[in-house]
């Protein structure tokens, strides 16, 4: 084992690793969509605009720098779809042998608005029908858990 997975915070990268769930599965549900909407603006033809303002001088490569850029952004969507793959089979199988209950806690801490933390808490203290300081404490449990599976022992 190397010394530096001492000095690595795992706690915090598993609570950050816990919200960027929901944009990794937003990225590989629609990278396809962008990637075809992408293609299909590089094929069209764009109409010419008809304003009262001067037009610049002409590029004769305008049409090639547009497919250029097109292709670079495809090229990005499918490098972040890639990375996105990566996480989610990394983390969907810790994240699916946590109980129904650890995922629920977490669900209301890290993937509601950070700033709905104290609702969190009384959703958590609702469902579980237990006082404040013990929904922290379930918390607190859950996330060493999710630690646990991500990372391995400390």
């Amino acid at each position: 084992m190397s010394v530096i997975w001492q000095y690595l915070d795992k706690r915090s990268a598993a609570i950050n690793a816990l919200k960027d769930y929901s944009s990794m599965k937003y990225i590989l549900e629609h990278t396809d969509e962008e990637i075809a909407d992408i293609h299909d603006n590089m094929i069209s033809i764009s109409s010419p605009e008809f304003t009262d303002m001067p037009h610049g001088s002409f590029n004769p490569q305008s049409g090639e720098i547009r497919l250029t850029a097109a292709i670079d952004e495809i090229d990005v969507l499918r490098e972040r779809c890639r990375q996105a793959k990566e996480y989610m089979e990394w983390f969907q199988p810790a994240w699916d042998t946590l109980s129904e209950d650890e995922r629920y806690v977490l669900e209301q801490f890290y993937w509601e608005e950070e700033d709905r933390q104290i609702d969190a808490v009384y959703n958590i203290c609702d469902h579980f029908h237990i006082e404040r300081s013990s929904a922290y404490n379930k918390k607190n449990r859950a996330v060493n858990h999710l630690t646990l599976l991500l990372y391995g022992k400390a």
